[in-house]
């Protein structure tokens, strides 16, 4: 970059200055019901960033998309007369820090801190509005108190006959058996399959798992049966759809959800096994097909599959069920390309026509959806219809498809054949048919079923929030509340046990709880305190509730399902963090702590920044651009409006630094309408710029401007309301007087994008026309209105040409006759030097266009 480019404005001076500034007065503390300067007569609006995992690589271009995105509406709004809760913080647990403690002996706090030191410097330097005093850390004691205090009422709720969460008390009362009680609870204890990495020492999530690896560090996954707290969130699924339509989320976003929830209607049939007083209860969404189950499949894990095995089969079916403990659910289902499965020898009873069919194991059928087992119905069931056909299983046709359709693999809507009292009905009528004929023979009923499973909620890992448990007699307990928050021990050695032992075993000490009982040794995972974090941001400092009622009804209010008024953040949470967020506040609202049932009213993702290759940014590509390299050759200002001028919030879009130059000499051109510069490099106030009124063509672009801006940060279309205030600053560079009062006007407009610049610039205003600048920071000024009369069409430059030649151009009254227009060309200095004295021999007049005089 050139010197002279460098020297274009001096933002490297004044862009800390006005940091500082800004922290000195604590320009954008927001008070909250009950302190002095709250005013209760004001809207509010809570902004909200989905906050980082603090990683040791610091911000990317990526993460300021967003953060731009909220501080510009957050701005905005404050400006417009709202209460404005625009807070950020750290998503500090996880999984790296523990790794690179393993690998250093550093404490994860110690590497979690100076992560967090980063990341908010970094923040601070692009300007951003954030309340500082409202800043949260999932790892800190006095946070993760209150995400145990939160889990314990899940652990002491259970959902009664409405679907709402309720406190086990009310079973208590109904004298419920301990066992019974325990069984209810929305926290219950599991021995399930699930995803063990020997290499990291800890149980993953599904989502945790690629491939079959574990997503951090590419380490083998195996399947291993353990003990774990499982949290009951499929008692909430069906509320968790119904209650997305009253938010203002894309559709995609809410298809992801349902389809991750995954409802299904049908029905659940009873299958009797052969030879044994034993029944397997399977779920299908196709009742109707029924008389065309040929097979049963159950999953490896199932509990009948030690019973019904015969001798023969069992080599066969142990050595099947190890190799699918060292599958990952993915590779059991989505990425299974090949059927593979083991029969049991032993035959099930197909209740509608008295057949043995003979029941197997297989991969693809999932032990935690639905009961763990399948039927068959290969002829309707493209997957049924590869396993019958690899393992030479019978194909028994049950549905007649529309006239030349195939009925192999048809698994649409028919008329069903070969079916016994069904035949000749529509699917849907045959559906019901058999719900009814299975209920009426106690061999089942028409049911709903989910694909969601409940939430693994446990971690063997050292850096996650202990769990507030003890256990005694092999029962579980909870500590008092009196006793969080509940610190994890001091260790030295964090390096897993190499067993399912997790590391907290190693603090001997602070295991034993009390001479007869013990504390929970697994850890909650990342997401716990992510779940809960915006409703800490409305009352942070508060030490005896999680939230205070007045703060949470103030800023979680307005009427509306959701509180967050909008939520910005990445694709990558658009199904999990979502998910679970809604889950626990669903919870706390049916318990009385929170006034909305839904969390984030507005939801809007913003899209990818890529690489200027056209790639996704990663250091091994080497397309990676660091923020803090773009603020110091361009400024903060140039950064942020770069950001949001590349295009449309929600796309994926190309990183360019020819881009960001262009945004930089944007700025530049706004600091001149303002400033000039002697020939020693010391800039003052331009002498063009005077207390003057602005023309009728600068105050209809201002106002244009001021309109446009207005709707377009409502509408989150900033690169369109940035297009009109280069327009605008285009319209103001070409007059030859710079009207100051109009500036500070159009400086008002262009604060939210360029904070650094604005108030700058209006200081440096405020220096030769006091009366004029706003007195104080922009961002306390009151949003500019603009005159619908300004807007108005009134006139229209004309061009005038002599003898078919461009010699001048005026504007003319719209409403001019050609009379009017005539005598205003003819009058035209310029018009009548070329004329030379000689008589028009001609007037063309093209009414708001042009006149050609010849001559």
């Amino acid at each position: 970059m050139s010197s002279e480019q460098r020297k274009a404005f001096p933002f490297s001076e004044f862009e800390p200055k006005w940091q500082d500034v800004w922290e000195a007065k604590k320009a954008f503390r927001t008070p909250n019901p009950g302190d002095a300067d709250f005013d209760a007569s004001k809207p509010k609006y809570f902004v909200l960033d989905m906050f980082p995992y603090p990683s040791g690589a610091g911000l990317h271009v990526g993460h300021p998309e967003g953060y731009t995105a909220t501080d510009i509406i957050g701005r905005f709004k404050k400006m417009s007369g709202f209460n404005v809760l625009h807070p950020m913080g750290w998503d500090a647990f996880g999984l790296p820090a523990e790794q690179y403690a393993i690998k250093t002996g550093q404490h994860p706090r110690a590497t979690t801190e100076k992560n967090i030191e980063g990341f908010r410097g970094q923040l601070k330097r692009l300007g951003f509005a954030y309340d500082w005093d409202r800043e949260v850390n999932t790892t800190d004691p006095g946070y993760f108190k209150w995400t145990q205090w939160i889990f314990l009422k899940l652990y002491n709720s259970y959902v009664n006959d409405e679907g709402k969460a309720r406190p086990i008390a009310e079973l208590e009362a109904q004298g419920l058996s301990r066992e019974e009680i325990d069984h209810r609870r929305l926290a219950y204890v599991s021995s399930a399959p699930v995803n063990w990495c020997p290499e990291l020492g800890t149980v993953l999530a599904n989502e945790e798992v690629v491939d079959g690896k574990s997503e951090v560090g590419g380490f083998p996954v195996e399947r291993r049966p353990m003990r774990q707290w499982m949290l009951r969130i499929t008692a909430f699924a069906q509320r968790l759809i119904d209650e997305l339509d009253g938010l203002d989320w894309p559709e995609g976003i809410r298809m992801l959800q349902r389809n991750w929830i995954g409802r299904s209607e049908g029905a659940e049939v009873k299958f009797k096994v052969a030879g044994i007083d034993e029944t397997i209860t399977v779920f299908t969404t196709r009742p109707d097909t029924l008389f065309g189950a040929t097979y049963m499949v159950l999953a490896p894990e199932h509990r009948l599959v030690d019973e019904i095995v015969t001798e023969e089969q069992l080599a066969a079916v142990e050595e099947y069920r190890e190799k699918t403990a060292r599958k990952s659910d993915l590779e059991r289902t989505e990425l299974a390309k090949e059927k593979s499965g083991v029969f049991t020898g032993a035959f099930a009873i197909n209740p509608v026509n008295e057949e043995k069919i003979p029941i197997w194991i297989a991969d693809y059928v999932l032990q935690g959806y639905g009961t763990g087992a399948i039927m068959a119905v290969p002829a309707h069931d493209e997957r049924d219809f590869e396993f019958a056909k690899k393992f030479n299983l019978p194909i028994n046709q049950v549905v007649q498809p529309p006239e030349g359709k195939d009925w192999q693999g048809f698994t649409d809507n028919g008329t069903a054949i070969n079916s016994g009292f069904l035949d000749g009905l529509t699917t849907l009528d045959a559906k019901h048919r058999i719900a009814s004929w299975l209920e009426e023979k106690g061999l089942g009923k028409g049911t709903v079923n989910f694909k969601l499973r409940d939430w693994l909620f446990s971690r063997q890992r050292y850096w996650g929030e202990p769990f507030p448990l003890v256990w005694e007699d092999g029962k579980h307990r909870s500590i008092p509340e009196s006793e969080l928050p509940l610190l994890p021990p001091t260790l030295e050695d964090f390096k897993p046990t190499g067993t399912p032992e997790p590391p907290l075993s190693k603090a001997t000490d602070w295991v034993r709880y009390s001479a007869t009982a013990t504390r929970e040794l697994n850890t909650m995972p990342q997401w716990a305190g992510s779940c809960w974090y915006y409703l800490r941001y409305c009352d942070a400092q508060n030490s005896e509730r999680f939230v205070g009622e007045a703060a949470e009804k103030y800023w979680m209010g307005g009427g509306k399902p959701g509180g967050v008024d909008l939520y910005v953040g990445g694709t990558e949470h658009a199904v999990l963090h979502l998910l679970y967020a809604r889950f626990w506040h669903k919870v706390l609202f049916d318990l009385g702590y929170v006034s909305t049932p839904e969390p984030f009213q507005r939801l809007v993702n913003q899209g990818l920044i890529m690489g200027e290759d056209g790639q996704k940014m990663s250091k091994s590509r080497g397309n990676v651009v660091n923020p803090d390299d773009v603020v110091a050759e361009y400024g903060a200002d140039a950064l942020r409006l770069y950001e949001m001028f590349m295009g449309p919030l929600e796309q994926v879009k190309p990183w360019s630094m020819k881009g960001v130059e262009g945004v930089y000499r944007f700025l530049a051109r706004v600091w001149r309408l303002v400033m000039e510069v002697d020939d020693e490099g010391v800039w003052s106030v331009s002498s063009a710029l005077q207390d003057v009124p602005a023309n009728k063509q600068l105050t209809k672009a201002l106002h244009e401007t001021i309109k446009k801006a207005g709707e377009d940060i409502e509408k989150l279309s900033f690169n369109t309301a940035i297009s009109q205030m280069m327009v605008c600053t285009n319209a103001f560079t070409g007059a030859e007087v710079k009207p100051a009062a109009a500036i500070i006007t159009f400086l008002k407009v262009l604060s939210p994008f360029a904070p650094h610049l604005a108030d700058e610039l209006n200081a440096r205003i405020a220096s030769k026309f006091p009366a004029l600048a706003h007195p104080g920071l922009l961002s306390d000024a009151i949003w500019p209105t603009y005159d619908p009369a300004a807007l108005i069409e009134d006139e229209v430059e004309v061009v005038f040409q002599v003898n078919g030649k461009l010699r001048d151009k005026a504007r003319v009254p719209i409403q001019a006759t050609k009379e009017e227009i005539e005598k205003i060309a003819l009058a035209s200095a310029r018009v009548q030097e070329f004329m030379e004295g000689k008589p028009p021999k001609k007037i063309i007049v093209v009414p708001g266009k042009l006149v050609n005089i010849v001559v």
